[in-house]
């Protein structure tokens, strides 16, 4: 039988292959798909790809274990948030150890999990009475685009799981529900002027201006309506404007103004219904644009609505709980994860994964020795209680 440390060393030197791939969320995640594929097919395991639209990503999904009903859903994201302009001490693309710490970037979000997936595949080729699904999804970072399809792959083609479990960095404590995660974007279209005349253009950064107010108003009234009751750190559901972009010299007036903002909504609340009169004073100000000069106006788009998991007395969150011997209070994240997903096709679901999210989008991201080994645990217990049936 594999001792922790044999499988912790295991899935250390799977993580610097796993790190070693640049899937930052606007390039292709393939080369480490071809790499995770390759190492299954080792193991005598076979996996199937689930094709992004254009071709230039994929999900893997693979089953370990006898074709039953009942199997447990280890769930992951192979893609990445970008390094760029961060003061990193090391590469990020080398998993570099030091002071109990192994550094390098999607180490902790979510890296780690998957290496010890992976790490714990022979393990799962030992006798299960039930399965294990190993479901690596892409582009999680954007939006989780990738998991849906998978997701209903999974409800469609496999013998029905018993839960899933979303390895997001929970420094291996079981998380009960999290928020949504709503992008939008608003472009203002203007045009170009000298900004001595005004009256002879239109200003994209000026009419944006009153947009821009709007939102941080709506945001401050979102926290003052937040219930005291509220399970989630920060209470209630939030709006930040992440980026705001237009213009090109003082003296010039702005042809563009991309205004890009979050809503992080709890369970039981609609990003989109939050934002209904801020809707319809973009659609007014695009008619007011508009009767300036035909060119100019103002678009309101949705990016991406990732749905909240809503905390649930589930199988998932008992089932975890029960394998790390966790008796704590029930508990809640901000972040948002394809946890939701999992939960509206009907599977009960929990986070629980290595690392902390505080470590998680940081300059030399870095995930504890101590959780791959707690992480390890974790796998050689649920090796056993699959084996138990």
């Amino acid at each position: 039988m594999i001792t922790t440390s044999a499988l912790t060393d295991r899935a250390i030197a799977i993580l610097g292959h796993l790190v070693g791939f640049d899937t930052t969320s606007r390039g292709s995640n393939l080369a480490l798909i071809d790499w995770v594929q390759a190492h299954l097919t080792e193991q005598g395991v076979e996996s199937r790809r689930i094709a992004s639209p254009d071709g230039g990503k994929a999900n893997l999904l693979a089953t370990v274990g006898p074709a039953v009903e009942g199997g447990i859903v280890l769930s992951g994201h192979t893609d990445v948030v970008p390094v760029d302009g961060q003061p990193w001490t090391s590469d990020p693309f080398v998993l570099t150890e030091r002071d109990g710490r192994l550094h390098g970037r999607g180490a902790a979000d979510m890296k780690g999990f998957i290496a010890l997936a992976l790490a714990a595949v022979p393990l799962f080729r030992e006798g299960l009475k039930r399965p294990v699904h190993l479901a690596f999804s892409y582009d999680e970072e954007v939006g989780c685009f990738g998991a849906p399809e998978m997701i209903a792959v999974i409800a469609r083609d496999l013998p029905r799981p018993a839960l899933a479990i979303v390895g997001e960095p929970s420094l291996m404590k079981a998380v009960a529900g999290h928020k949504g995660a709503a992008f939008f974007r608003v472009v203002v279209s203007g045009r170009e002027a000298h900004s001595s005349q005004p009256h002879l253009g239109v200003s994209a950064n000026m009419a944006a201006a009153g947009l821009i107010t709007a939102l941080a108003g709506l945001s401050l009234d979102l926290a003052a309506r937040a219930d005291p009751a509220s399970p989630f750190e920060p209470r209630g559901t939030t709006l930040t404007i992440g980026r705001i972009d237009g213009g090109t010299a003082t003296n010039i007036l702005a042809r563009r103004c991309e205004i890009l903002f979050d809503v992080r909504a709890e369970p039981g609340q609609d990003a989109l219904a939050l934002l209904t009169d801020f809707r319809a004073r973009v659609a007014d100000l695009d008619a007011r644009l508009k009767a300036r000069d035909p060119d100019c106006g103002a678009v309101f788009e949705v990016q991406a609505d990732v749905p909240p998991m809503a905390p649930e007395d589930g199988a998932a969150e008992a089932f975890v709980r029960g394998l790390t011997g966790d008796n704590g209070a029930a508990r809640t994240v901000a972040f948002a994860s394809e946890g939701g997903q999992f939960q509206n096709a009907g599977f009960s679901t929990v986070i629980c994964g290595p690392g902390s999210i505080d470590q998680a989008h940081q300059p030399d991201e870095y995930i504890a020795l101590d959780q791959m080994r707690q992480g390890a645990t974790l796998m050689l217990r649920l090796a056993e209680t699959l084996r138990a049936g």
